[in-house]
């Protein structure tokens, strides 16, 4: 039985601020044409408006959006005590017991245990293509928190791939040593689709 220990990388985005919004400065400029216009013909001077007047835009705002934040969390929480509910009935089936959650790692990445039908046929389905833990439910799931976190601002993709790596490296120390390959494809899989984010947005990578 194995298990996707990337999904862990997503407690590395807690730090981020709730509600963050992204302000501009634009409107303020627009503000102070406006005036230094409406001050020239006060004077009595003709003001002639550029080629360029009403080209200027407003940049968009971008907010977090809380709600699908807390989703996704309360949806990785609820899969993750399911899982931990398993493995903990199968040490306890084998004679062992743990102390914290990083005991369960632990167990799993030993390999030392035995496994019933029932349990690695669900574990099976968890982790297949299509599967709740497989490489493209979960590389989308990190995606999507990115971007719900963000609120889908551009200039915030490397900082949340960063975020994204550093969690990656976390599980790592968990798991105590190399995840399985299905978190190397799942992080393969999630570092194509913040390129994909970046090249949407028409920025430049080197990741």
């Amino acid at each position: 039985m194995s298990v996707n220990g990337v999904t862990g990388a997503a407690n590395t985005y807690e730090a981020y601020p709730v509600n963050q919004n992204v302000s501009t400065k634009a409107a303020e400029e627009d503000s102070k044409k406006s005036n230094s216009s409406e001050s020239k013909n006060d004077q009595g001077v003709v003001y002639e408006a550029s080629k360029e007047a009403g080209t200027s835009k407003t940049q968009k705002t971008y907010t977090q959006n809380t709600n699908l934040v807390n989703q996704l969390k309360a949806d990785a929480e609820a899969h993750a005590q399911q899982l931990q509910n398993i493995v903990s009935q199968l040490m306890s089936k084998q004679g062992q017991t743990y102390n914290t959650a990083n005991g369960i790692w632990s167990f799993l990445a030993s390999g030392d245990f035995t496994v019933d039908a029932a349990t690695k046929a669900q574990a099976q389905k968890d982790i297949a293509d299509d599967g709740y833990w497989g490489v493209e439910q979960t590389s989308d799931r990190i995606i999507d928190f990115a971007t719900a976190l963000t609120g889908g601002d551009p200039d915030k993709i490397e900082e949340m791939r960063e975020a994204f790596k550093k969690g990656y490296k976390m599980a790592e120390d968990t798991w105590g040593g190399e995840l399985p390959d299905i978190s190397k494809r799942t992080y393969d899989a999630v570092m194509q689709k913040f390129d994909q984010l970046a090249e949407d947005a028409g920025l430049t990578t080197s990741n």
